[in-house]
C-alpha cells in the first residue's frame, strides 16, 4: 500500500468541516486519516499552499462530432504562433492542460446518442481527466411524436420516461441535455424561431412541454443531475423573457441552466440591447431548485460549436474568420460551428463580458453557481485563472472594465459590484458544487473516503498566476503535474448512469428506428465491456441514481 502526507497546506474544502491549516494523508489513492506520527512513504511539505479538491469542469466541449468539424475549421488553431491561441486543443493538449490548472474531471454537454461511442472514445483518448457525457433529447423525432400523441394531459408521459431511461442506459450518458427545445427540430421544417410558448409546426409541441416532461422524467428516474437546459432563443436581445419562462415552465422541478450569460438579454436603452442579470439573479436566487453556469466570455479568439443549428444560422454572418459549418442529424439533432473573435471594443461584446460578471456576483448561493466558459463557446477553458482573478480582485475588475466600450464601461452596473469572492466560494464553484450537482459523493471534497483528487496551489496574491500552474496536481493519488509540467498521464474513469426504466418501450423503439432510423436497434447500445475499451481501458464509475427516483423529494 502506498501513503503520502500533504503537509502544513491551508484546506479549503466547502464540503468539510472547516477551511484550515492541517495535514492531508493519502493511501492507495483515497484520502485516509491517519495518526500524525504514522510513517508515510512520502511526505509533501505543503506550507505555504492552498490545498483544493481537482477542479471539475461541469459544461465543456471536449468530445464529439462538433468539437471536431471545429478543429478541422479552425487548424491555424492548432499552430503555436496561432492567433487563436489553441481554442479547440485536440485530445492530448486538453489532458494536459486541465491537468496543468489543477483540474481533473471534465464533462461534455452535448453528446448525440447515434455518435455516444465516438465521443466517449474521444473522451478516452484524453489522458488524466475522469469524463462523462450529457445525451441530447428533446429534438429527437421518437421523442417528440410520443409527446405530441400524448396530447395535453401527458398521455403518454410513461413511455417518454423509459425512453429517456433506455437512451441513458444505452448511451451510457451522465445526463440529459435539451437545447433550443424542439427548436432544432422546428429549424428543419423550415422554422427560424422558437419561443417558449410557440408551437412547432409540424409536432405542434411548445419548447414548455418538452422542457417540464423532460424534467419530470429525470426527476421520476432518479438521474442525480437535473435538466441540463440550454433555452430558447439564446443570443437574441430580450431573451430575458424566454430564460423566464422557461424557469416557470418547470414548475419547481430541479434543473440546471447553461451558459446563462447568453440567456440574459435584455431591450432597454437606444441599442435596444441591455443586461438583464439582475432579472435572472433574482430569479435564480428565489428558486431554490435551479443551478447555473455562466459561459462567461473572453476577449481574443474562439470558435462556437453548439448543437442549436437554428441560432448558429442565425449568427453565421458574424463568423471571423468568415466560415463555417451547419449540419443536420437525420432525425435526432443538428450541430452548428461558428469561429468567433470577442472585442473589447465591441458594444455587444463588451456587455456580454459585463453580464457574466453580473451573473456570478450577483446570485447569492455559490453552491449553485458553476464557473464556465461553455468552453470553446464563450472562450477557451484554459482562461479559468484570468476569470478567477476577475471574480476574486474588484481593483483587477476595475481596470479591465476601463478597457471596454465607453458606453458599456460609463452605464453598467458592474461598476457598482464590490462583492469579491473568496477562495471558499471558488472552490464551491469549481469543485464541490460541481460534484454535489452531478451525484458524485467522492468527488469534489477532501474528506476521508474521497478520491485523492488534489490541486496544491502556491498562495499568491496575484490569484491569476496562483491558479494558472499548481505546484502539485494529483489524480487518485498519482502526481499528475509538478509546476506547470505533466509527469503522469493515466487513463481517467468515465462516470455515467443506470436508472432502470420498463424495457416494454424496445419494442416500440425498435420499430421507429427500423421505420426511421440508420442505425440497428441491436447495435445502439454500448455495453460494459465495450465502453472500457472506448475509454481506452479506464475505470467504469457509474453514479447511483435515486433508490426510488419516483419518490424522491
Amino acid at each position: 500500500m502506498s501513503s503520502m502526507r500533504l503537509a502544513g497546506g491551508l484546506v479549503i474544502d466547502p464540503a468539510g468541516p472547516a477551511d484550515g491549516v492541517r495535514d492531508l494523508c493519502v493511501q492507495d489513492g483515497r484520502i485516509v486519516s491517519l495518526d500524525p506520527r504514522a510513517p508515510v512513504d512520502e511526505t509533501i511539505d505543503a506550507s505555504g499552499c492552498v490545498v483544493m479538491a481537482g477542479g471539475i469542469d461541469l459544461h465543456t466541449h471536449i468530445g464529439g462530432g462538433k468539437v471536431n468539424l471545429a478543429r478541422l475549421l479552425m487548424p491555424e488553431s492548432h499552430r503555436g504562433d496561432a492567433q487563436c491561441g489553441g481554442c479547440v486543443p485536440g485530445t492530448l493538449d486538453t489532458g494536459h492542460r486541465y491537468a496543468q490548472m489543477g483540474y481533473t474531471a471534465a464533462f461534455e454537454p452535448a453528446m448525440v446518442a447515434s455518435n455516444a461511442r465516438h465521443a466517449h472514445m474521444e473522451m478516452g483518448d484524453t489522458p488524466i481527466l475522469d469524463h462523462g457525457a450529457y445525451v441530447m433529447l428533446g429534438n429527437d423525432e421518437f421523442f417528440l411524436q410520443l409527446l405530441a400523441e400524448g396530447g395535453a394531459a401527458g398521455g403518454n408521459f410513461e413511455a417518454i420516461r423509459d425512453y429517456m431511461g433506455w437512451t441513458l442506459r444505452a448511451t451510457r450518458a451522465m445526463g440529459v441535455k435539451v437545447v433550443n427545445p424542439a427548436g432544432i427540430s422546428a429549424f428543419k421544417f423550415n422554422q427560424r424561431k422558437l419561443d417558449v410558448d410557440e408551437r412547432h409546426v409540424h409536432w405542434q409541441v411548445t419548447p414548455r412541454q418538452v422542457v417540464h416532461t423532460l424534467a419530470r422524467a429525470l426527476r421520476e428516474l432518479g438521474v442525480p443531475h437535473p435538466l441540463h437546459i440550454h433555452g430558447s432563443n439564446l443570443g437574441v436581445a430580450g431573451n430575458i423573457a424566454s430564460t423566464l419562462e422557461t424557469i416557470r415552465a418547470l414548475e419547481g422541478l430541479p434543473a440546471h441552466l447553461t451558459h446563462v450569460q447568453f440567456h440574459a438579454y435584455g431591450t432597454d436603452g437606444p441599442r435596444k440591447f441591455s443586461s438583464a442579470a439582475l432579472e435572472l439573479a433574482e430569479a435564480v436566487n428565489a428558486n431554490p431548485a435551479i443551478s447555473i453556469d455562466v459561459g462567461q466570455i473572453i476577449f481574443g479568439q474562439t470558435v462556437t460549436a453548439s448543437g442549436d443549428t437554428m441560432r448558429q444560422h442565425a449568427q453565421a454572418g458574424f463568423g471571423s474568420p468568415r466560415k463555417w459549418v451547419g449540419a443536420d442529424l437525420e432525425c435526432e439533432a443538428g450541430c452548428g460551428v461558428v469561429p468567433f473573435r470577442y472585442r473589447e471594443q465591441s458594444y455587444v461584446n463588451a456587455l456580454q463580458w459585463v453580464i457574466g460578471l453580473e451573473l456570478f456576483l450577483l446570485v447569492r448561493d455559490p453552491w449553485r453557481v458553476v464557473l464556465t466558459t461553455d468552453h470553446p463557446n464563450g472562450g477557451p477553458f484554459t482562461s479559468y485563472p484570468h476569470l478567477i482573478r476577475l471574480l476574486m480582485d474588484r481593483a483587477f475588475r476595475e481596470e479591465q472594465l476601463a478597457r471596454l466600450h465607453p458606453e458599456v464601461a460609463a452605464n453598467c452596473a458592474l461598476r457598482s459590484i464590490t462583492r469579491e469572492l473568496s477562495l471558499h466560494e471558488i472552490a464551491i464553484m469549481t469543485r464541490a458544487a460541481p460534484a454535489r450537482l452531478l451525484g458524485l459523493p467522492d468527488r469534489g471534497h477532501l474528506g476521508v473516503g474521497a478520491a485523492a483528487d488534489i490541486a496544491v496551489y502556491r498562495e499568491h496574491a496575484d490569484r491569476e498566476a496562483m491558479f494558472q500552474v499548481p505546484e502539485y496536481v494529483f489524480k487518485d493519488g498519482t502526481l499528475v503535474a509538478r509546476g506547470g509540467r505533466v509527469v503522469a498521464t493515466p487513463v481517467g474513469g468515465t462516470h455515467f448512469v443506470e436508472p432502470d426504466y420498463d424495457r416494454g418501450i424496445e419494442k416500440r423503439l425498435r420499430a421507429h428506428l427500423a421505420a426511421h432510423g440508420s442505425v440497428n436497434f441491436d447495435h445502439i447500445a454500448i455495453g460494459h465491456d465495450e465502453l472500457c475499451r472506448c475509454c481506452n481501458g479506464g475505470r467504469l464509475l457509474p453514479a447511483a441514481c435515486f433508490p426510488d427516483g419516483r419518490a424522491a423529494p
